[in-house]
């Protein structure tokens, strides 16, 4: 088993534990759990020290996930996600089968198709959607690679992933938020 694969493995375990993990995605280094457990979201609130109405993001593997984890995917969005290359972040209306404390007050959903190969394999070994929220203190610097790291947030969660701790990235996601007559709202480009 290449270390790749141990990584998934491990880290996989942890999160079906409703353990938290602090891991690299397509963008920042980010803190997760399964975005179906409830007890593990409400763990990532405190370590953040995060206000629970400010909503959290979720990553999938793919467009087929994506529309297991939110109602009404439409067209335009799916044509927007298979030709952008940068990392977008749409905000869904009607989220279902996520945990309760991860849907915003307004019933949305912020959700990243990720391209990033570990995220990739660690979603599809967990078979559900995984939270994403940068690993930082609410209020905080966003870290742009794992040294800059707060060691109250490495230490605050139960498994950190042994990959890509020298990447550097500046750049966070685009973000689009679905209007309720289905147009398209870009709030970060």
């Amino acid at each position: 088993m290449t270390p790749f694969d141990q990584e998934v493995q491990f880290t996989s375990h942890q999160l079906q534990n409703q353990k938290l993990v602090l891991y690299p995605t397509d963008t920042v280094w980010g803190i997760g759990c399964m975005a179906t457990s409830e007890a593990a979201v409400k763990k990532i609130y405190q370590l953040k020290q995060r206000n629970e109405s400010k909503a959290l993001i979720c990553l999938v593997s793919s467009i087929t996930m994506l529309k297991q984890y939110i109602k009404n995917v439409p067209d335009n969005v799916v044509e927007i996600l298979k030709n952008t290359k940068k990392p977008t972040t749409v905000i869904y209306n009607s989220p279902i089968r996520v945990a309760k404390n991860l849907i915003a007050t307004d019933n949305t959903l912020a959700v990243r198709v990720v391209n990033d190969d570990f995220c990739v394999a660690l979603i599809n070994a967990i078979g559900a959607p995984l939270v994403s929220t940068s690993a930082n203190i609410s209020g905080e610097v966003t870290p742009h690679c794992f040294k800059e790291i707060d060691n109250a947030i490495v230490n605050g969660v139960d498994y950190v992933v042994n990959l890509h701790r020298n990447k550097i990235n500046t750049s966070p996601s685009k973000i689009i938020k679905i209007l309720n007559n289905g147009d398209v709202e870009y709030i970060r480009k």
